[in-house]
């Protein structure tokens, strides 16, 4: 079976971006042990921005919003 280069490449990318959530969750989980609440914070925030991109509510590119918005 073959696949096509916009497939494989939205599939790694999909996988790329489960990893990064799953690692900014033991990051938030570790920052939080430690009482560090402005670092919990901001991996949260990350956290958030991982899982909009992955469900398709917030494009990855900052540019491209804004040009977007734009018109």
């Amino acid at each position: 079976m073959k696949f096509s280069m916009a497939y494989m490449y939205s599939r790694r990318r999909t996988e790329t971006l489960d990893y990064l959530q799953s690692m900014l969750g033991q990051l938030r989980a570790m920052a939080e042990a430690e009482r560090c609440d402005m670092l919990t914070y901001l991996i949260e925030m990350a956290y958030l921005e991982a899982s909009d991109i992955i469900r398709g509510e917030r494009p990855a590119n900052v540019h491209q919003a804004r040009r977007t918005d734009a018109l």
